[in-house]
């Protein structure tokens, strides 16, 4: 989470634009050609977890206030375990690779080992305003699971280079709207709600996610992905192995395409399963996505916020306040397969990310590039990588 203020003193076109809806129809890394290990669930996305529903509240906004113009580039991401109709907390485990950044909650989780609500994305200045908000629906839907309180999990990037993040444009509704439009099937990526703007490996980022499906004689388990995108240098880039980082150097705000000075930017990432396991299990696979991150070229870098949570949705009706719960356990040494499964999906949802990302122009006439999908195809193919299957366009 590269930390730095500024004052805004530009004037932009007068645009206003505040959006609840999704679009499905940008092309994703698989379409490009991009190859990538392991088989995806229906949507390849973390709603292929049976249950697991997301919602966006989009912001991109331009306002002129006297001679003070604030660019709106930020907004929300709600992700419900079990659907935003239920009530019943799932196994959880979190681990922080590197902590410069954000994730309430997380204290209560290692020491109950239960989510007990919504995991909600937001920008940096955003934490407070949002965490109050997932409390007061909490408290509107059901009330909370354990009667009186709540701690939310609510996680962070920084949009500062394009949002005008000292103007606290997120509000309650805006957290609202994320929880209550929550869904499953297919999701949007790149530029939608807390990721829209995000940028990584100095790319026009956002959101992104991804699903591996495990054999069956491996217990058929699904695990599903989603990433908030906002780290890496641009030269770190890599693609299915190939250092495309290197091979597109222009446009790069932070380093100009060179390797100059330590990493900056975070990124959020939430691994669900319905795998059967509890949470010190989910604790080692949360820090599995550490290595699904290094696949596309991280180092996590000193001001990188790197922040990853694990949930488990088998456990249903598993939490109590009295009494013995009737649970099971996959045995440690059937793991291996959900390892790998989230290494893949944390990889190609990164990836997914970056393709699904707009060029997107915000303060102080900052501009960030989408990478450019040619390239990155031409890249593929000079190392012999570029699926040229019928599914790829």
């Amino acid at each position: 989470m590269y930390k730095f203020k500024y004052f805004l003193a530009i004037t932009l076109f007068a645009f206003s634009f505040i959006s609840f809806s999704v679009d499905l129809s940008k092309p994703r890394a698989r379409d490009l050609g991009v190859p990538f290990d392991g088989t995806p669930g229906e949507h390849n996305a973390i709603t292929d977890v049976a249950g697991v529903e997301v919602g966006y509240a989009t912001l991109i906004e331009d306002k002129v206030a006297g001679t003070t113009t604030s660019a709106v580039r930020t907004g929300v991401t709600a992700i419900h375990p079990r659907g935003k109709s239920a009530n019943d907390p799932v196994f959880a485990g979190w681990f922080p690779l590197n902590g410069n950044g954000d994730m309430t909650g997380t204290h209560w989780i290692d020491e109950s080992g239960w989510l007990e609500g919504p995991v909600v994305i937001t920008n940096t200045h955003s934490v407070g305003v949002v965490r109050d908000a997932v409390i007061d629906w909490q408290s509107r839907h059901g009330g909370f699971a354990n009667t009186e309180w709540s701690l939310p999990v609510v996680a962070e990037t920084y949009d500062g280079y394009l949002n005008d993040i000292n103007g606290f444009h997120v509000e309650k509704r805006h957290a609202f709207q994320a929880l209550d439009t929550a869904k499953s099937g297919p999701v949007a990526e790149g530029n939608v709600g807390g990721g829209v703007g995000m940028m990584c490996y100095e790319f026009k980022c956002g959101t992104g996610t991804s699903s591996r499906v495990i054999a069956a004689k491996h217990g058929g388990f699904t695990v599903g992905v989603l990433v908030q995108a906002n780290h890496g240098l641009r030269y770190q880039l890599q693609i299915a192995g190939v250092p495309i980082g290197r091979m597109i150097t222009e446009n790069a705000p932070w380093s100009k395409g060179d390797d100059l000075g330590n990493e900056v930017g975070s990124i959020i990432i939430v691994v669900a399963t319905d795998a059967p396991l509890l949470p010190h299990q989910l604790k080692r696979l949360a820090r599995r996505a550490a290595m699904g991150l290094a696949r596309t070229g991280s180092v996590a870098g000193n001001g990188s916020g790197d922040i990853f949570i694990a949930f488990s949705t088998s456990a249903l009706g598993a939490y109590k306040t009295k009494g013995v719960s009737q649970i099971s356990m996959l045995s440690n040494d059937s793991i291996n397969p959900i390892f790998r499964a989230t290494v893949q999906a944390v990889e190609e949802a990164i990836i997914n990310a970056i393709v699904a990302g707009e060029t997107m122009s915000g303060v102080e006439g900052h501009r960030v590039f989408q990478i450019p999908h040619d390239r990155l195809k031409h890249g593929l193919a000079q190392y012999n990588r570029l699926n040229k299957s019928e599914n790829a366009k």
